[in-house]
């Protein structure tokens, strides 16, 4: 049977999730798009070739208990028309506990359903706040997002104030370039407070690589360059939570 028809045999989730290389230097752009119980893409500068093998760990702050794979090398792509760099690789047949991992993550995600979880949006552009908004609610199909609720803040300080306020944030989705207080500035004054140093954090920005290192410094083991697909983010945080509420997330 061929790579390319085992590729499609699975069902695909477009999910979020950070990739670690083992003996790789940590670097916090290095994520998924999508996965699937055989395998999945990477978003990915490094290099790697057809048929190599590499371990890697997949985690999502505050959602996921990290997940160690061994992975095999399927194809490679370069930056392009057809997306940012990356590589396809697949579980091999004979890696059954890294295939039992990765079944048992799309088998708690493909049963996900509405899970109560509060967002907060820290973006000054209304336009792009507006843009995200309205995918959510597209994606959802409801009044609530699906148990999703989204909050805005306009920048880093309204974000901070709100923070200290009930009811309870559970993640926080900031750009880097705010008035008043920055991502950045956000991400660090939270890391300093105990009642929120806990709170999982996407960072987004078209930036270079010092800020994803400053970000990455500072806790931030998400960084996610524009443009992203808000989909994607609220798809990944409705499906690990079921994960996690169905025993998905906690086994290594």
């Amino acid at each position: 049977m061929s790579r390319k028809k085992d590729r499609r045999i699975d069902a695909r989730f477009p999910l979020v999730l950070t990739v670690d290389f083992h003996g790789a230097p940590d670097v916090v752009h290095d994520y998924t798009e999508n996965l699937s119980a055989g395998g999945l893409f990477i978003r990915t500068e490094r290099s790697f070739s057809p048929g190599e093998r590499v371990s890697l760990v997949l985690s999502f702050p505050g959602l996921l208990v990290p997940q160690e794979l061994e992975v095999e090398v399927l194809r490679g792509r370069a930056a392009g028309p057809k997306g940012p760099a990356g590589v396809a690789v697949v579980v091999p047949e004979d890696a059954h506990d890294s295939r039992q991992r990765l079944e048992t993550l799309t088998q708690a995600v493909r049963g996900a359903g509405p899970v109560p979880y509060r967002l907060l949006l820290v973006e000054d552009n209304s336009l792009v706040a507006a843009m995200y908004t309205s995918a959510l609610k597209r994606l959802s199909g409801q009044e609530g997002l699906g148990g999703i609720a989204v909050e805005i803040a306009t920048d880093g300080e309204k974000a901070a104030d709100r923070l200290r306020r009930l009811p309870r944030i559970d993640m926080v989705v900031t750009d880097v370039y705010l008035p008043m207080m920055s991502g950045l500035a956000l991400l660090e004054e939270m890391r300093s407070e105990p009642g929120l140093a806990s709170i999982p954090v996407i960072v987004i920005s078209a930036g270079s690589g010092e800020e994803r290192s400053h970000a990455a410094r500072l806790g931030a083991k998400l960084f996610l360059q524009k443009p992203v697909k808000c989909q994607d983010i609220v798809g990944t945080i409705r499906a690990l939570l079921a994960a996690k509420a169905q025993g998905g997330g906690a086994a290594k």
